[in-house]
């Protein structure tokens, strides 16, 4: 294919072209918009690869120009620092093919020129295959909290770069993730998840990675990790928060250089992944604690999704209850009075999506299928703390038993918290068996 590439730092431009021309294209360098304008004047090209901030004419201007005219199926990858990532989301939405952050190496360009050239034989294997339409279908809610949500899923599921989805447990992360998935060219390949907290310090490097036969005892034979079984497709890291500092260089690498090597091996390993993680913790609070590395949180949070709280968009209340219901009794047979509906608005949530599912399930079943005002108000009536404030300012009164249930999800989130999410660690700082801790919290809706 031909190319354009176009940077007006010039160790980056000569390397970048030489690097693409090994790879058997005709490759032609200009050295800021300007130049590349005259070049696009004179030649047509497959691809522009380019920088976004240059003198003159800029990456910006450049793609607007590119896309406006009778060039607009020339493919554009666009070049951007970290610092300018909002600028990168607006260029996809300009129709930028992708982008890449510097510092990056030079073979990071080489799938998405291999993508472009697939693409031109077999058609479009991105998201113009699976609409918009979908991604609202998937992820419910017409609040405004939730509109800004859906449409950062589309640039994401169009673009390979990685994403870091921020919000509280219980949110819908995990959702947002395998949407996101579906909905990019990667959809025909594996979607693995990690939960980051569920494995201690010493097996998460042998459940990312895998391990080589006699690696460590009761390792008895080769066994593959997440990046490996992830392989061509999106590898899915939920709890990202909870990995160990001293696990954290290892993932940086994998994620940076796209190899690794297994437990006890020496072989290096090609990962062929796209990174998507999952924090409910500010990754930046626990960098001033020294416990997050600063260098792997930029390679994380390249695309950010700030998924909001249930109590930040109350008015999709009846939309969730509806596909929740629909997922409990999936034969329809269920009942929900108006009334009920009310109630649910006036709650708070601290459990997110997930305690309005465990509160609709017990109410299902102790109404065999009919949902009434008063069956949620009491379902829901242990958790009066987290009620949201009366309008007349009265504060909600509940029953001994409401209260002391209030007392038993306090312990729960105070123990979580200490332990800086670490169920098994907080299970055992209460003397619980993690068993019943985690029934507990399914409970409480705080999963």
């Amino acid at each position: 294919m031909k190319i354009l590439v176009v940077d007006d730092e010039k160790i980056k431009r000569v390397t970048l072209a030489d690097d693409l021309a090994t790879q058997g294209h005709e490759v032609v360098a200009a050295a800021d918009g300007e130049e590349a304008l005259q070049h696009l004047g004179s030649g047509r090209f497959d691809v522009v690869v380019t920088d976004m901030k240059m003198p003159k004419v800029d990456g910006i201007e450049l793609l607007k120009w590119i896309k406006q005219g009778p060039l607009a199926g020339m493919e554009v990858i666009m070049m951007t620092a970290y610092g300018s990532i909002p600028v990168a989301v607006e260029a996809m939405k300009l129709g930028a093919f992708d982008f890449v952050t510097k510092p990056f190496r030079n073979e990071d360009i080489f799938p998405l020129i291999a993508r472009i050239e697939r693409e031109k034989k077999t058609g479009p294997e991105r998201v113009e295959t699976a609409p918009a339409a979908g991604i609202d279908e998937a992820l419910v809610g017409r609040s405004q909290a939730m509109g800004r949500v859906k449409r950062m899923v589309e640039i994401c599921a169009r673009t390979d770069a990685n994403v870091l989805l921020c919000g509280e447990t219980g949110a819908g992360k995990d959702l947002i993730a395998a949407v996101i998935h579906r909905h990019s060219h990667r959809q025909g390949f594996p979607f693995v998840k990690v939960g980051c907290t569920l494995f201690p310090p010493q097996l998460i490097e042998s459940e990312l990675y895998g391990h080589e036969k006699g690696s460590f005892t009761g390792a008895e034979q080769k066994r593959k990790g997440r990046f490996e079984l992830a392989e061509g497709g999106t590898l899915y890291l939920d709890d990202v928060d909870d990995i160990p500092i001293v696990q954290q260089s290892k993932l940086l690498r994998a994620i940076e250089e796209k190899v690794f090597e297994r437990v006890g091996g020496t072989d290096l390993i090609q990962a062929d992944v796209r990174i998507v993680a999952s924090t409910k913790r500010n990754l930046l609070e626990k960098i001033s604690e020294g416990t997050f590395r600063q260098d792997l949180y930029y390679r994380l949070d390249v695309l950010r999704i700030n998924v909001p709280p249930l109590r930040e968009r109350l008015e999709d209340v009846p939309a969730l209850t509806e596909r929740l219901l629909r997922r409990i009794a999936p034969e329809g047979r269920y009942e929900i009075e108006p009334a009920a509906l009310h109630v649910l608005q006036q709650h708070a949530w601290p459990g997110n999506v997930r305690e309005l599912l465990h509160a609709l399930e017990r109410a299902y079943l102790v109404g065999s299928g009919r949902i009434t005002a008063d069956l949620l108000a009491a379902e829901i009536e242990g958790t009066a703390g987290s009620a949201l404030p009366a309008p007349n300012g009265a504060t909600p009164v509940g029953s001994f038993q409401a209260a002391m249930d209030e007392a038993e999800r306090q312990l729960l989130e105070n123990a979580l918290r200490a332990c800086a999410g670490n169920k098994t660690a907080a299970a055992a700082s209460l003397g619980m068996k993690p068993s019943t801790f985690r029934d507990k919290l399914a409970k409480h809706g705080l999963g």
